[in-house]
C-alpha cells in the first residue's frame, strides 16, 4: 500500500474554475495538492451547481482522479470569507478538505 498522503480540497468556484476552463456558472471543483505547478494538479469539477457534492459523488470524482481517503479520514469543512477582489459582495465560502492516498495501480 502507498504511504503517500495528499490533501484533496473542494470549493464552490463562483468565478471561473482553475481547470480546465471557465464554466458557465458556479460549480464545485476537488483538487489534489501536490508537488509541482498548481495547473498540473489532479482537478475534477462538477457540472454548474451550488448543492454540494454527495459523499458518494466525493468519492467517486476522487476515484476518477485515482486517489482514495487515506486510512481514517474523513471530510472536514471551514467558513472563509470571500476576498474583496471578487466582482460580487463580500460571502462565506465553504470548504471541504480530506487526506487522500493513491489508490494502488492507480494514475496518481
Amino acid at each position: 500500500m502507498s504511504r503517500q498522503i495528499f490533501g484533496a480540497q473542494m470549493s464552490l468556484r463562483c468565478c471561473g474554475t482553475t481547470a480546465p476552463e471557465q464554466g458557465a456558472g458556479p460549480c464545485w471543483q476537488l483538487y489534489v495538492a501536490m508537488t509541482g505547478l498548481v495547473s498540473e494538479w489532479p482537478t475534477y469539477t462538477w457540472p454548474a451547481s451550488t448543492e454540494i457534492p454527495t459523499a458518494g459523488q466525493r468519492r467517486d470524482a476522487l476515484t476518477d482522479l485515482g486517489f482514495t481517503p487515506a486510512d481514517g479520514a474523513e471530510w472536514e469543512w471551514t467558513e472563509h470569507i470571500g476576498p474583496d477582489y471578487h466582482p460580487h459582495p463580500t460571502r462565506v465560502l465553504l470548504l471541504g478538505a480530506v487526506k487522500v492516498r493513491p489508490l494502488e495501480g492507480g494514475a496518481a
